[in-house]
C-alpha cells in the first residue's frame, strides 16, 4: 500500500465508522495524469449513492488538512466496493456467509486449486465451504484469491 494510502487510511477509518459504516479499503493511483484517491466503503444492506456522497463531505475537509499530495491537486472518490469485489478481511467472509464464492488457491487441496462453492463458516482463520455436497475446510492463508461467484 503506498503511504498516501496509509495516511489517507488511518485519516478516514474513524470517520466512516462514525456514521455506522467500514472503510473497505483506499486506492491510490493515476488517472489520466491525475493523482486520485479511491475510498470504498460499505455496510450491512450496502450502500447507495447518498451514503457515498455523505462520506465525501465528512472526509473532504479532513483530507485538504492531510494534503496527502503535498499541494499537487487529486480527485477524491467514495465508493462501493462493487458485488465482485475480493475478499480480503475475515468480515468480508463472514459477510458472505451462505453465499456462492469463486475461491484461488495457491496449491491444490483434494486435488483442485479452484472452487465455486457455498461459503458456510468462517472460524477463525479458516472458512468451510460447500462443494456439491462436500465439506471443504480452507485456511486463509492457503486462499491466493476469492471474491462472490456472479452467476448470469
Amino acid at each position: 500500500m503506498s503511504k498516501i494510502a496509509e495516511a489517507t487510511e488511518q485519516l478516514v477509518r474513524p470517520i466512516i465508522a462514525l456514521h455506522g459504516m467500514e472503510l473497505v479499503e483506499v486506492e491510490y493511483k493515476r488517472l489520466y495524469g491525475t493523482p486520485t484517491i479511491t475510498v470504498y466503503i460499505d455496510k450491512e444492506g450496502g450502500v447507495d449513492l447518498d451514503d457515498c456522497e455523505l462520506i465525501h463531505r465528512a472526509i473532504d475537509g479532513p483530507m485538504d488538512e492531510l494534503d496527502p499530495t503535498n499541494g499537487q491537486p487529486y480527485n477524491l472518490n467514495v465508493s462501493s466496493p462493487g458485488l465482485d469485489r475480493p475478499l480480503k478481511t475475515l468480515r468480508d467472509y463472514e459477510r458472505k456467509i451462505g453465499v456462492k464464492i469463486e475461491v484461488s488457491l495457491y496449491a491444490p487441496v483434494e486435488g483442485k486449486k479452484r472452487f465455486v462453492a457455498t461459503l458456510t463458516a468462517v472460524d477463525g482463520e479458516e472458512i468451510t465451504i460447500d462443494d456439491n455436497g462436500k465439506t471443504v475446510k480452507l485456511q486463509l492463508q492457503q486462499i491466493a484469491a476469492a471474491k462472490p461467484y456472479i452467476e448470469f
